[in-house]
């Protein structure tokens, strides 16, 4: 056989990742196995990484779709405080229903929910000291929501108005308030992944005893801003997490293309010697221990943590998406890991602290507060023309003393 027909014999065929089911296809969740809730052993917090790989493969579980907590990485917390974990994802889900059905009314340009993932958010943030710094992604808006920031006033950033915290020079999702520790949203995917490794070793060179955490899409991981906070992270032990989101879509593009088909996003620490945990993200238990977990890691000088939060996005990527357009119409309610709110519901039922007739009044409470919220804002105003920021406002908050160039601009403006 010649050089030729040797090469043809042997043609090499490229592998192009692809979803298992498509639209007018069945959900197929076949083939996926999980461990039992209350099977993952804990680690103490100065375990080494190398001793901690196998946490990258597995998935740490906590209740069960009983809505039983179950083993060592069940978490000390109140009644009291998973009572208001549940109402702060209620919120979010009505603020996130009313936000999307405003965008198409035509009161905003754009809107991102978090349905399916609020677990995350406020779990997290509860997990978390009031006053370390967040650098979250474009679906942690329920950290705002559990650290008390004006539900109004994240109103008036969706609409653009007048009283608009960010004066209009922001996309309508993209939060940021210093006083309550989140930093500026950004659309430039990963980006804050670098800036909270350097915030977290800031905090550490100052002796200063706060630590950082921040929150990408695993689409984002493939981008080069993750790897080199990987890097940084590991080679100064920065005191930070780095939450990977794992909702199975980065817009229309399955979590295959950004490598997830072959491994899992956690298994990505596993090179860069930090320590991985992998956990069911619709589980608020699970979330909220193994968060604990690394912040103390954090706290004792032992370095940073990366967290898979294996979870679904239920709803589109943004108001611009269709995700009946590539996956199948009823796969968010076929997830074999459940809905959020439903198992935090379903645990506190099991305890004995709720009622289905206290979830109900709790629904209809936050709908009503969104509610009247959204009445209070909307009568500031809404996208379009009327009250907005004048146009001389684009000139401040930017230079400390402004330019004598930009002062005249400001003051022709003014004349316009």
């Amino acid at each position: 056989m010649d050089d030729m027909s040797s090469r043809k014999s042997n043609a090499l065929d490229l592998h192009i990742p692809a979803p298992r089911a498509r639209p007018g296809d069945k959900p197929d969740f076949s083939g996926w196995s999980f461990p039992e809730p209350g099977a993952t052993p804990k680690p103490d917090i100065d375990e080494s990484a190398v001793e901690m790989r196998d946490f990258a493969y597995g998935l740490i579980r906590v209740l069960d779709m009983e809505g039983n907590a179950l083993g060592p990485w069940t978490p000390h917390i109140s009644a009291d405080d998973l009572r208001r974990g549940l109402k702060n994802m209620l919120l979010l889900r009505a603020y996130d229903e009313r936000m999307h059905r405003a965008q198409r009314q035509g009161k905003t340009s754009f809107y991102m929910q978090s349905l399916g993932e609020e677990a995350i958010s406020i779990a997290q943030a509860m997990a978390l000291a009031p006053d370390d710094m967040c650098f979250p992604s474009y679906r942690q808006q329920g950290i705002l929501i559990a650290r008390g920031y004006p539900l109004v006033d994240m109103m008036h950033q969706i609409y653009s108005n007048a009283r608009d915290p960010m004066k209009g020079r922001q996309l309508p999702v993209m939060y940021s308030s210093k006083k309550d520790g989140f930093f500026t949203i950004s659309g430039n995917l990963a980006t804050q992944v670098p800036q909270a490794v350097g915030w977290a070793m800031a905090s550490a060179y100052s002796n200063d005893g706060r630590i950082a955490a921040a929150w990408l899409g695993e689409g984002s991981t493939a981008e080069g801003d993750f790897h080199a906070a990987m890097t940084f992270a590991n080679v100064y032990r920065a005191p930070v997490i780095i939450n990977v989101v794992n909702n199975q879509w980065a817009i229309s593009s399955f979590q295959g293309i950004a490598g997830g088909e072959n491994t899992t996003f956690a298994a990505r620490a596993v090179g860069y010697g930090i320590p991985p945990l992998r956990v069911d993200g619709n589980d608020f238990l699970a979330v909220y221990a193994a968060t604990q977990w690394a912040a103390e890691r954090a706290r004792a000088n032992l370095g940073p943590t990366m967290i898979e939060l294996f979870s679904y996005r239920a709803g589109p990527h943004s108001t611009s998406d269709d995700p009946s357009r590539y996956r199948p119409a009823d796969e968010a309610r076929q997830w074999p890991l459940g809905d959020p709110i439903e198992r935090l519901r379903d645990h506190l039922v099991s305890l004995g602290e709720w009622s289905e007739e206290q979830h109900r009044a709790a629904q209809e409470e936050a709908i009503e507060t969104v509610r009247a919220v959204g009445r209070e804002a909307e009568k500031v105003g809404v996208l379009g023309p009327g009250a907005a920021h004048t146009r001389e406002s684009m000139f401040e908050d930017v230079y400390k003393d402004m330019p004598w160039h930009l002062r005249e601009q400001r003051d022709e403006q003014g004349e316009a």
